[in-house]
């Protein structure tokens, strides 16, 4: 447990509770248009949101399956029955 290399905190690393925040709102976004279909570049202007948080929150919200990524680049909402 005790083993994991410790790392220093990224710089555009945002507070626990704004993360949260920034989760709630893309993840709201996607659901009032279920036809939305972003690249990280246009997600970082639509969210206003620096490249690194971006990222991160589009891979993270894929890796829950709520999003998929298109062979375009483009990250889509993931049809609730396919």
């Amino acid at each position: 447990m005790w083993d994991r290399v410790w790392h220093e905190r990224s710089p555009h690393r945002l507070p626990d509770l704004l993360w949260r925040d920034q989760m709630i709102r893309v993840r709201a976004e996607f659901e009032e248009m279920p036809c939305l279909r972003v690249t990280l570049t246009q997600a970082r202007r639509l969210f206003g949101l620096a490249e690194p948080a971006a990222s991160w929150l589009l891979r993270r919200l894929a890796s829950e399956g709520f999003l998929v990524r298109t062979d375009r680049g483009e990250y889509i909402r993931r049809a609730a029955h396919p």
